[in-house]
């Protein structure tokens, strides 16, 4: 049973029994979603996630607008409304961590639960570390199972698979035992919900997604704790998830296969605020003109080979920064032009309605890029994320294959690439935050943890 062999997974994970090794990546998960959903409080969805949130005394919301319905900061809400407003806050900027062969990102959902139910029942640093593990291993196994087929029927799996990641961990958080654990992902998987629409149409309910998976996890755990039942086979059931959102054969599928190893290890950090499809080839267009010093204006057509699902990224007129973040074209453009600017990583990949001038540039560079699905390349999908560019100047052809963007496991962000992202996005905070959330563990109860946090935000 599908079901019940997640709820042991959850069960068995224990802080003394993590490797050294997934602690430490714990940890650097919790550092990259606090920088994004800092940064990300002040976007456009988060101020209005902020209006909307209420007043309590369980659970914080890391949010730096305290101009926009939040009184104090900290502030504090119920663990409910925590999980929906840090979890809109770590997705809005397209720059919270990923798991390629899970198509999803599970930290949104899956810390903003975690944290929320450790915090409002006085949990330990170590009791949250177990917790954002156990929500990673479920959402990621789920995501691997029944990807891509779940994708390709419209599914954004952040929204879905990270429902019933957000609700493992909200379970382990409380403690809850084995029937508890399966009514919880009972509750979860029917409550799980998320349209590729919404990402590609380049709207805000992208972001909410990943809100709404920790608020869900945590409503199902918390109701599983008072007795309120879910069905048991909600995955492998003849109408459960796996069927129904998926199209595949429950008897079909092998999870043992997938749950022999740690898979938050697994998950890559990213460092330009797009869709990360697009990574790949922004990896190699930088590369190019790094090594062959090419300017912008010397660039007489630029050729992208890739993947099918990484080509159908090919508007060449989005209307909005939703919109240009699953733009390649765009997104390419802007790459090229912001070379030289390190100054902050989002506005590099943005581009104000004043600057006549700019907008100007962008749309002449992005109408030179031709972009093609390449059949070799698309069967190396998704095991990898291949692109080939080749950019044909007056002096000839330069082309670049990039096989797996920076920040995957494979080519992963050093210690020092992680503490740069979080300065760039956050320049007026003290660093010191990262060496607290280094010592997590040593805290008796989260709520000292995020009271320190709080001291330096």
């Amino acid at each position: 049973m599908l079901t019940s062999r997640l709820t042991d997974c959850i069960l068995s994970i224990r802080y003394d029994k993590l490797p050294d090794e997934v602690i430490g990546k714990a940890k650097d998960c919790f550092t990259d979603f606090l920088g994004v959903a800092l940064r990300g409080s002040e976007t456009k969805s988060g101020q209005i996630i902020n209006s909307l949130v209420l007043e309590g005394d369980e659970s914080t919301v890391f949010s730096t607008e305290t101009s926009a319905g939040l009184n104090d900061n900290p502030f504090k809400t119920n663990a409910r409304d925590a999980g929906l407003a840090n979890g809109v806050f770590a997705h809005s900027l397209d720059l919270d961590d990923g798991h390629r062969m899970a198509q999803l990102h599970p930290g949104a959902c899956v810390i903003p639960a975690a944290l929320a139910q450790c915090e409002s029942h006085n949990r330990s640093g170590k009791h949250l570390i177990e917790s954002i593990v156990a929500g990673y291993q479920v959402a990621i196994v789920l995501g691997m199972l029944i990807n891509p087929e779940h994708r390709n029927h419209g599914f954004h799996s952040t929204g879905t698979c990270g429902t019933l990641g957000a609700a493992a961990a909200a379970s382990k958080a409380l403690d809850l035992n084995k029937n508890e654990i399966i009514n919880a992902l009972g509750l979860a998987g029917t409550m799980a919900a998320g349209l590729l629409e919404s990402d590609h149409s380049g709207s805000m309910g992208k972001h909410l997604h990943a809100g709404k998976s920790a608020q869900s996890g945590v409503l199902a755990a918390q109701l599983a704790e008072k007795g309120f039942t879910g069905a048991e086979t909600i995955l492998e059931g003849n109408e459960g998830l796996i069927k129904a959102m998926a199209g595949i054969n429950p008897g079909k599928v092998n999870i043992e296969d997938l749950m022999d190893k740690y898979r938050i290890l697994e998950v890559y950090f990213k460092i330009y605020p797009v869709c990360r499809h697009l990574h790949p080839s922004i990896d190699a267009i930088l590369e190019i003109v790094s090594e062959h010093n090419i300017g912008p204006k010397d660039a007489k057509e630029i050729t992208v080979n890739t993947y099918q699902t990484a080509a159908d990224h090919d508007n060449y007129h989005p209307e909005n920064t939703e919109s240009i973040r699953q733009s390649l074209p765009v997104s390419l453009s802007l790459a090229l032009l912001n070379l030289n600017n390190k100054h902050d990583i989002l506005k590099n990949f943005e581009y104000p309605p004043e600057d006549r001038e700019l907008n100007r540039e962008i749309q002449e560079l992005s109408q030179k890029i031709v972009i093609k699905k390449d059949d070799h390349l698309n069967r190396k999908y998704p095991s990898y994320r291949p692109s080939k560019v080749s950019i044909l100047t007056d002096k000839g052809l330069n082309e670049k294959q990039v096989d797996l963007p920076r920040g995957e496991p494979e080519k992963p962000l050093s210690k020092d690439d992680l503490n740069w992202k979080f300065k760039n996005l956050n320049p007026k905070l003290d660093m010191k935050v990262i060496n607290i959330i280094q010592n997590i563990d040593s805290y008796s109860d989260v709520n000292h943890f995020t009271a320190d946090l709080n001291s330096f935000l």
